[in-house]
C-alpha cells in the first residue's frame, strides 16, 4: 500500500528538480526555427510540368486533391500531319484540413509537378481557407531547396548504363561495318588538268 501523500512528494520533487535548469523555450514568432535541410512542411506545385494525369488526385488516401482540367486541340505541328488533344489545367488545389502530409502525390507524379516545400506559416483563422489553390502552391514552389549533390563514388543509374552501353554497341557496330567496306570512294567531281593552277 502506497505511503499517503508520496505522490505529492514526487511531483514536488520534478518541480524542484526543473525549477533549477534553464529553460529552452522557443520565443517562435520572433526567432525562426532552425529547419533540417529537407523538412517537409507544404506542397508546392511546378504548374508547367503537370500533364493532368489524375494520378495524384487518384492515389491520395485523404481525397483532398481537387483538379479541373479542359481539353484543347493543338493544330498539326507539320504540313498534312493531324491534330491532337492536350489536357490544359484549370484548378489544382488541395486541402491542408485534410492532408495527412503522406507525400504518395509527390512518389506517384511521373513528371516531377509535386515537391515538398519547407514551409510551414500556413494557419488559417477558417477551416475552409485552408484548401490552397494554385497560385499558393506555385508560390511555394520557389521555396523548395535544390536536391542534394551527387555522391560521385554512387552507383550508375541502370537506366543510364544501358543507354551507354546500347550506343556504344551501336557506334562499335557501324565502324565494324565501315571498315568491312575497306576505303570510301572518292565522290565524283570535277576532273582536274594537271595544267590547271
Amino acid at each position: 500500500m502506497p505511503i499517503p501523500g508520496s505522490g505529492l512528494a514526487k511531483g514536488l520533487a520534478v518541480t524542484l528538480r526543473t525549477m533549477t535548469k534553464r529553460s529552452h523555450t522557443a520565443q517562435y514568432p520572433d526567432v525562426q526555427p532552425e529547419l533540417p535541410p529537407r523538412s517537409r512542411g507544404v506542397i508546392g506545385l511546378f504548374e508547367e510540368n503537370c500533364t493532368v494525369c489524375m494520378l495524384c488526385a487518384r492515389e491520395c488516401p485523404d481525397w483532398c486533391i481537387y483538379i479541373d482540367s479542359h481539353k484543347e486541340t493543338v493544330p498539326a505541328s507539320t504540313p498534312g500531319g493531324r491534330e491532337r488533344s492536350r489536357n490544359v489545367l484549370d484548378r489544382f488545389a488541395i486541402d491542408f484540413s485534410l492532408c495527412m502530409y503522406c507525400g504518395i502525390c509527390i512518389e506517384v507524379c511521373p513528371f516531377d509537378a509535386l515537391f515538398w516545400s519547407p514551409e510551414f506559416e500556413y494557419a488559417e483563422t477558417d477551416i475552409h481557407e485552408l484548401t490552397h489553390e494554385r497560385d499558393k502552391l506555385r508560390e511555394w514552389m520557389w521555396t523548395v531547396p535544390a536536391p542534394p549533390a551527387l555522391d560521385p563514388a554512387a552507383e550508375e543509374p541502370k537506366e543510364i548504363a544501358a543507354a551507354r552501353k546500347a550506343v556504344e554497341k551501336a557506334e562499335a557496330s557501324a565502324a565494324s561495318a565501315g571498315s568491312a567496306r575497306g576505303p570510301r570512294p572518292r565522290s565524283p567531281g570535277r576532273a582536274r588538268s594537271p595544267w590547271s593552277t
